[in-house]
């Protein structure tokens, strides 16, 4: 798939055959004239989308359309933003493989060009901000296609996947601690790797990323959450091993009781695909009438309902926004409410095509760690 006239006529022509893109991509929920937002009571009373050096929140009450803007896209990460040459830059594939390769990032781009909207998370995104979750239009070249240039051995079961950024790291054994230096590493499942849609993006949005998104290239892996979407991506390794670093086997966990034949197991999990979730985004008041925005992101799976709860009333179905129905894209719902003056709170959740419902915050009291927050959230305001 080549680039052509405009960046909007590849995003129709690529999206419309990949059956991504039903609307027209200017369909966007932007404020209509004197359309006013009207405050959440739970939100902090300032807010900083720059709380730290490495991390930018989205505030999601200034959700514009579709795709978020690349200055607005969140950013977290562990060893700061390195600055990586794209003129120098080589892409090492090493370890059971037929070839060792080292591409430039022209090298990369002349393999391909996927387009996609997709969207995720931060694995610790949660209440009351919800600001580490963004939107984007990502292009790239499949990872199975320089995977199959490389050619993976029969017995490279684990792919790994290394970033730029790196930094010291205390590795305790037993009762001994190692001080070493770790590159922020990743991996995943052979069969995982080589699915159609895990590609390597070198650009949101139609641009070059940013060294904030990973520039000049980073992971992208459909329906995952974003910890496991390394940036600065320098280095695919295949092994046969399981990869134990740090990230991958102790940093991005979740433990969680369960009962199991009538007994509680405590049972750890790694952080991968992205649970159901929803939650209202923004409210904003029109006339006489209320507008209610909720923003629902899972792991690909059909949505059948997001409805809305206000106060102790019956749950209620949310309209679905066709402009975002892309698979793994994030996806408005939206409610037109007659509301009354004084205090009122509003939740919403989503249903699965397979029957499975956004849980409460009570169905994850069982759930140690913050990670993986998929609860309905109230939202509380006041009408005057």
């Amino acid at each position: 798939m080549a680039y052509e006239t405009t960046r909007r006529d590849m995003l129709k022509t690529s999206l419309a055959a990949a059956g991504l893109l039903a609307v027209p991509e200017w369909a966007l929920p932007a404020l209509a004239q004197g359309e006013t937002v009207v405050p959440f009571a739970d939100w902090p009373d300032k807010f900083d989308p720059n709380p730290a050096p490495d991390r930018r929140l989205f505030d999601s009450r200034t959700i514009s359309g579709a795709i978020t803007p690349k200055d607005q896209f969140f950013t977290t990460q562990h060893y700061g933003h390195p600055v990586v040459d794209p003129a120098t830059y080589k892409l090492k594939v090493s370890g059971l493989v037929n070839s060792a390769l080292s591409l430039s990032l022209d090298e990369v781009r002349k393999m391909g060009n996927a387009e996609m909207i997709l969207g995720f998370e931060c694995s610790g995104n949660r209440r009351p901000l919800q600001g580490l979750i963004g939107n984007g239009r990502w292009t790239g070249v499949p990872l199975k296609t320089v995977l199959d240039k490389a050619g993976l051995k029969a017995n490279a079961r684990e792919i790994v996947f290394f970033g730029a950024d790196r930094g010291q790291e205390e590795v305790e054994f037993r009762a001994q601690k190692f001080n070493v230096e770790q590159q922020y590493g990743r991996s995943m499942p052979r069969d995982k790797a080589l699915t159609t849609e895990a590609f390597l993006a070198y650009a949101l949005n139609g641009e070059p990323l940013t060294r904030h998104q990973g520039s000049p290239l980073r992971l992208i892996v459909p329906g995952w959450y974003g910890a496991p979407n390394v940036k600065w991506l320098s280095e695919i390794h295949a092994q046969e091993d399981q990869y134990l670093g740090k990230f991958q086997a102790r940093w991005y966990r979740t433990l969680k009781g369960e009962m199991i034949d009538g007994e509680m197991k405590w049972v750890e999990s790694a952080i991968t695909h992205l649970q159901l979730k929803s939650f209202v985004a923004r409210v904003t008041k029109a006339g006489n009438q209320y507008k209610v925005l909720a923003v629902a992101l899972n792991d690909g799976t059909p949505l059948k309902t997001v409805e809305l709860k206000i106060d102790d009333g019956p749950w209620q179905a949310m309209t679905a926004d066709p402009s975002t129905n892309a698979k793994y894209g994030w996806k408005f719902y939206n409610y037109t409410w007659n509301g009354t003056a004084g205090e009122h709170t509003l939740v919403s959740r989503a249903t699965d095509a397979n029957g499975q419902v956004q849980p409460t915050e009570k169905d994850l009291e069982n759930k140690k760690t913050f990670l993986e927050d998929n609860s309905q959230q109230p939202r509380k305001l006041t009408l005057a």
